[in-house]
C-alpha cells in the first residue's frame, strides 16, 4: 500500500516540466499552463468550507446582492411552461415553515431539471417540477405546493448574506458533477470521481444500499458509473485509486487536514481513495481506514466533528491550522434539506470568525461553497460536455451552487460572473503553493484570480454577527450525524 502511494506521488512529480505540464499519462491528455501564484506572503493558508445542497436562487435571495448585479431570480418555469414564483421556506426543521422534505439530486434529477435540447446542447431549465421528493415520516402539510420552487427565509441566513455582501460572491460557480454528494466530495479532493487515473468513467451517484461507503463499505455495496455518453452503464465497489490533491500537497511538504463528521460517510472523501484510507484488509473486506492519515497523535483526517466538538476551532486557537483545510459539517450544521437544524450559518460563522480574529487572517483564503444543488430550482443553465470524447463527457458540468470568497485580499463587494467550478478551487490551491495540475477538472478551470486583488491593502476583518440561534446550535452536544441519504 505504501509503495502504491509512493508511486502515485513520484509519478506526479515526474510530470512537472518547468511552467508547462504535459498531462499525458498524468490523468489527462492536455497541455496546460500553470498559473502564476500570488506572492508567497499573501496567501499561506486555504480553508474550504463545504456545505450541502443549495443553489443561489434558493439560498441567496438577498436584495443587496441583487442590487449589486448578482444573477438571482425569484421565480422559475416548470415543464408545463408555467411561471412559478419561489415560495419561502425555513432553512431547517425549526421555524414557521419548517423544511420536512428532501428533493432528489441524483443524476436522473439533473437530467429532469436540465431538460436538454439535443440540437443546441443547452438546458431549458424547466423540468424541476419532475424532481422526486420524500417527506419525513409523520410530517404534516408535506410537501407544500411546488416543493422544488423554494427560497430560504433571509432571516435564517443573514450571516451568509453579510459575508457575500462584504467580500466576493461568485454567481457563476457550478458543481463539477451532475449528481449528488458522494461524487461531489471526490471532486473537491481530487477533481474527479473516476475509479482510476486513466478511466473514462465517473462515479455518478451515491452508493446504493446506504450505510458505510468507500473502501470500508460492505462487500455488496456498489455505485453507479457513468460513461462518456452519459449512460449509467455499469456499477462497481466504491473504492478508487488515483492521485489526489493531498498527494501533491504531501509531495511539496504542504500541510493539510480534513475535518469530517464520521468514518465511512459519503461526505468523508478520503475513505474512498485506497491509498488514503489504508484499509485494514483488502477491499471489499475492510472495516476501517487505518492509514497514516487517519492514525497517530495528530491525524490529518479528523473525525466526529460537530459544532460542540470542532477541532478546526481549537487548531486555529492553538496556532495549529494546516496550510490547506477541508471543513465538512455534520448533518445538523450542513444546510442539507430535511435533516439540518438551521445551524449551518452558526457553524460557518464560527469558523470564519475564528480565522478572522486570529493571526491567520492576514494570509488566509476562505472558500465557502455547497457540494450540490440539492434538487432546488435554479435558473442558470450549466455548460454541458457531451461530445463522447473530451474529459468529463457525459457528466460535467452540474448546476449552480453558491460560493463566497473571503480573504484580506478578496475583492470587496464584488460579484464574480466568471465561470468557476470545484476544479477552480483545486487550481487556486495548486497556483498558491506552486503545485502541478492533477489533470482532471482542475486543468481546464480558472484559478479564481478574478476574485482577488493582491495589490490592495489587506482588509481588516470585521466580525460577522452570528445568527439568532447561535447559542442553541453551539449547545447541541448530539453525536455527529449524516443525512439519511446524502
Amino acid at each position: 500500500m505504501r509503495r502504491a502511494a509512493l508511486f502515485v506521488v513520484l509519478s506526479l512529480l515526474f510530470c512537472v516540466a518547468g511552467f508547462l505540464l504535459s498531462l499525458n499519462g498524468c490523468g489527462g491528455g492536455n497541455t496546460v499552463t500553470i498559473s502564476v501564484p500570488p506572492p508567497a506572503s499573501k496567501i499561506q493558508h486555504v480553508v474550504i468550507i463545504f456545505q450541502e445542497n443549495r443553489t443561489p436562487d434558493n439560498l441567496f435571495q438577498d436584495p443587496v446582492l441583487i442590487k449589486k448585479g448578482a444573477d438571482i431570480q425569484n421565480y422559475g418555469v416548470n415543464s408545463k411552461g408555467q411561471t412559478i414564483p419561489l415560495s419561502q421556506i425555513d432553512l431547517g426543521t425549526n421555524g414557521i415553515n419548517p423544511d420536512y422534505y428532501d428533493l432528489s439530486h441524483a443524476h436522473t434529477a439533473f437530467v429532469q431539471m436540465c431538460d436538454l435540447n439535443e440540437s443546441t446542447g443547452v438546458c431549458a431549465m424547466d423540468g424541476a417540477d419532475k424532481i422526486a421528493y420524500s417527506c419525513q415520516k409523520g410530517a404534516t402539510g408535506c410537501p407544500p405546493a411546488n416543493p422544488q420552487f423554494m427560497y430560504v427565509n433571509p432571516a435564517d441566513v443573514q450571516p451568509y448574506f453579510q459575508m457575500a455582501e462584504q467580500y466576493t460572491f461568485a454567481d457563476r460557480t457550478f458543481q463539477t458533477n451532475q449528481g449528488p454528494s458522494f461524487p461531489a466530495h471526490q471532486f473537491i479532493i481530487s477533481a474527479t470521481s473516476a475509479p482510476t487515473a486513466t478511466s473514462n468513467l465517473f462515479a455518478a451517484e451515491n452508493p446504493g444500499g446506504g450505510g458505510v461507503a468507500g473502501c470500508i463499505a460492505p462487500p455488496t455495496l456498489t455505485v453507479a458509473m457513468i460513461d462518456p455518453s452519459g449512460s449509467e452503464s455499469s456499477t462497481m465497489y466504491p473504492c478508487f485509486e488515483h492521485p489526489t490533491l493531498t498527494d501533491l500537497l504531501d509531495a511539496a511538504n504542504v500541510t493539510w487536514r480534513y475535518y469530517a463528521p464520521s468514518a465511512g460517510s459519503i461526505w468523508t472523501g478520503p475513505n474512498a481513495i485506497q491509498h488514503m484510507c489504508g484499509p485494514n484488509a483488502t477491499p471489499p473486506n475492510a472495516t476501517q481506514c487505518v492509514g497514516s492519515d487517519w492514525t497517530g497523535t495528530s491525524p490529518k483526517v479528523v473525525l466526529n466533528q460537530t459544532q460542540s466538538n470542532a477541532q478546526i476551532l481549537s487548531d486555529i486557537a492553538n496556532n495549529q491550522l494546516a496550510q490547506v483545510s477541508w471543513v465538512i459539517p455534520d448533518g445538523a450544521d450542513s444546510d442539507h434539506a430535511s435533516s439540518n437544524k438551521g445551524c449551518g450559518p452558526s457553524w460557518v460563522t464560527s469558523v470564519v470568525n475564528a480565522i478572522g480574529n486570529s493571526q491567520y487572517w492576514s494570509n488566509t483564503a476562505i472558500l465557502i461553497t455547497w457540494d450540490d444543488w440539492g434538487g432546488w430550482y435554479d435558473h442558470v443553465a450549466p455548460t454541458m460536455v457531451n461530445d463522447g470524447s473530451s474529459w468529463g463527457s457525459g457528466y460535467v458540468y452540474g448546476f449552480r451552487v453558491p460560493m463566497v470568497v473571503i480573504s484580506p485580499y478578496a475583492k470587496l463587494g464584488y460579484i464574480s460572473h466568471v465561470t468557476h467550478d470545484f476544479g477552480s478551487i483545486l487550481k487556486f490551491i495548486e497556483s498558491t503553493f506552486n503545485l502541478p495540475s492533477l489533470g482532471y477538472a482542475d486543468a481546464p478551470a480558472d484559478n479564481l484570480s478574478d476574485c482577488y486583488n493582491f495589490g490592495q491593502t489587506a482588509t481588516q476583518f470585521q466580525t460577522i454577527p452570528p445568527p439568532s440561534n447561535d447559542a442553541e446550535c453551539k449547545s447541541d452536544t448530539s453525536p455527529a450525524t449524516d443525512p439519511d441519504d446524502d
